[in-house]
């Protein structure tokens, strides 16, 4: 479990193919500053765990869903990324309930500055947009976000000078793509909503 609240900027330092996935090293100080074996780290927004790690770098495991599904896939040696370790309990839960289980990536559409600070549109497909509200929460990147705006098919964050220095988001240009998280209430609440429509057949038979 996450708060997304970014940790520091670590980056690639090998990106490899296995038979059913690949195997990622990133140089990240901090994260490894206390790591063990089987701790879970988040890579700009997706939960991996630990399978190796030196003074100041580790490596894990990537499965071939999780490419499928995320940024990671398109990582090489030199690029960075955003880095979380797993909250402890009692903690203080700065950002929001992060799980480090992306549900999809979503597409810059613009980017516009606001003086010091910025704001990102990015597109949203059909199954999530039930899932986005305006001044809800949302992990971009790894990286616990407030939507300023939302619409049909695509939702706004604003940046402040903070998160666009300590995190990856700064950089984001038109075209890029970024892993999403939508929060974790609103889709135990959309599948709680499957169960509440017009009985069944089979239930309205017995009743």
């Amino acid at each position: 479990m996450f708060t997304g609240i970014i940790e520091e900027l670590g980056e690639v330092v090998d990106f490899g193919a296995t038979d059913d996935g690949a195997r990622l090293t990133v140089r990240a100080p901090q994260a490894v500053s206390d790591a063990g074996h089987g701790d879970s780290i988040s890579v700009s927004g997706v939960c991996l765990t630990v399978v190796d790690r030196g003074t100041d770098w580790f490596t894990a495991d990537v499965m071939g869903v999780t490419i499928a599904m995320s940024t990671l896939g398109t990582v090489t040696a030199g690029d960075r990324v955003n880095i979380e370790r797993a909250m402890q309990v009692g903690d203080r839960l700065g950002g929001h309930i992060v799980q480090g289980h992306i549900d999809g990536t979503s597409t810059v559409l613009n980017v516009t500055d606001e003086g010091s600070w910025r704001v990102i549109r990015f597109d949203l497909s059909p199954e999530l947009a039930p899932l986005v509200a305006r001044k809800g929460s949302i992990a971009v990147h790894g990286v616990s976000l407030t939507v300023s705006a939302v619409g049909h098919d695509w939702f706004e964050v604003s940046l402040i000078p903070e998160t666009l220095n300590a995190t990856t988001l700064g950089t984001l240009a038109v075209g890029d793509s970024v892993n999403v998280e939508t929060d974790i209430l609103a889709r135990h609440v959309a599948r709680m909503a499957e169960f509440t429509g017009p009985q069944t057949r089979h239930e309205r038979s017995e009743s």
